[in-house]
């Protein structure tokens, strides 16, 4: 079969490799789309240390089963599904308290193992969510981003009429925006640097978008501030914009090595409570039937489909900042 093989950091081609073959439990699947990842990114510079190479990219896909290993149960041939990447030991003391995302031995396909950026892939049975008739394979590979974002839900409290300030209006600050907006937000605002993107937030349900959290009229600050970006001058402004009593969380991704002055005088005196959300957990399934539900805009979401080949263009147009979702399609 052809795949994107990244060799060593910053190398990689489109190379013809061992067709996969089902281990026990696992079923072969035949990828319809797969979704570019800034995790990709960090795998195709060296900067995500869990990854080895050579190693097959890919973790947002979805696609049809084509081949069922032994002791594979709960699904058959000719499925359409969404495939949870995450790769649990199940031993470990995270692992036993069902805090799996945050496992000791974590592992993800596409991350730690040959991933979807492929005409095939091996994944665990279990894996598996199906896709109702109405969903798309193509808007099936956002289930993974989804995912993540339901999780960081799961984290924050519960906040009826909360106010919202979301650093970023990427593929991740743009579903965060309609999950809150699904989960009773009063106001959600939207700060991001590239005017495109904001009117898409805009068009997408955002009470009020600008470059900067200055140019909105809330000196109290907001209930709940995110951060979409990982970039230090977002998460420096946006833990100075949360209200007293309120809630800062760090959903995009930093550099392991980067730090963010904070003021531990304010978080003590103005109870900031500040929390992390880590990738996938529990929420897998809950994603299928969200996107289903309509509760995002798929069609608004992807912006771009290459074909196996047009890797390079695809990372490319990643990297400019272009357009939201961008995916490859490895049958076109």
């Amino acid at each position: 079969m052809r795949a994107v093989l990244i060799e060593t950091p910053g190398r990689y081609s489109v190379q013809t490799v061992p067709d996969p073959v089902p281990r026990a439990g696992e079923v072969v699947v035949r990828v319809d789309a797969v979704g570019i990842c800034g995790t990709d990114v960090h795998i195709v510079d060296g900067e995500f240390p869990p990854t080895p190479y050579p190693i097959v990219p890919g973790h947002e896909f979805a696609g049809e089963i084509v081949e069922v290993g032994a002791a594979a149960s709960g699904v058959r041939r000719g499925d359409r599904v969404a495939v949870d990447p995450s790769l649990f030991c199940g031993a470990c003391h995270y692992c036993a308290i069902g805090r799996g995302n945050l496992c000791e031995r974590w592992g993800a396909i596409g991350d730690t193992v040959d991933g979807a950026m492929a005409e095939f892939v091996a994944v665990p049975a279990a894996n598996c969510y199906r896709l109702p008739d109405h969903v798309s394979t193509t808007h099936g590979a956002l289930v993974e981003p989804l995912s993540c974002a339901v999780h960081a839900f799961d984290v924050l409290p519960r906040a009826l009429g909360a106010h919202y300030l979301l650093y970023g209006a990427g593929t991740m600050g743009l579903l965060m925006l309609q999950l809150a907006n699904s989960a009773g937000a009063a106001s959600v605002s939207v700060v991001d640097l590239n005017t495109a993107r904001l009117e898409v937030a805009r068009a997408l349900g955002a009470d009020a978008t600008a470059a900067s959290a200055d140019a909105f009229d809330r000196p109290q600050g907001w209930e709940i501030v995110i951060d979409c970006t990982g970039a230090l001058a977002a998460i420096e402004d946006g833990l100075t914009r949360v209200r007293r009593g309120g809630v800062y969380q760090q959903f995009g991704v930093a550099p392991g090595t980067a730090t963010a002055s904070i003021s531990p005088f304010r978080i003590y005196n103005d109870e900031i409570t500040i929390l992390g959300s880590m990738a996938v957990l529990h929420s897998f399934g809950r994603a299928v039937e969200l996107l289903a539900k309509g509760a995002v805009d798929a069609e608004t979401m992807i912006t771009h489909g290459f074909a196996l080949d047009e890797f390079d263009s695809a990372l490319k147009t990643f990297r400019s900042g272009s357009g939201r979702k961008i995916q490859i399609r490895p049958g076109s």
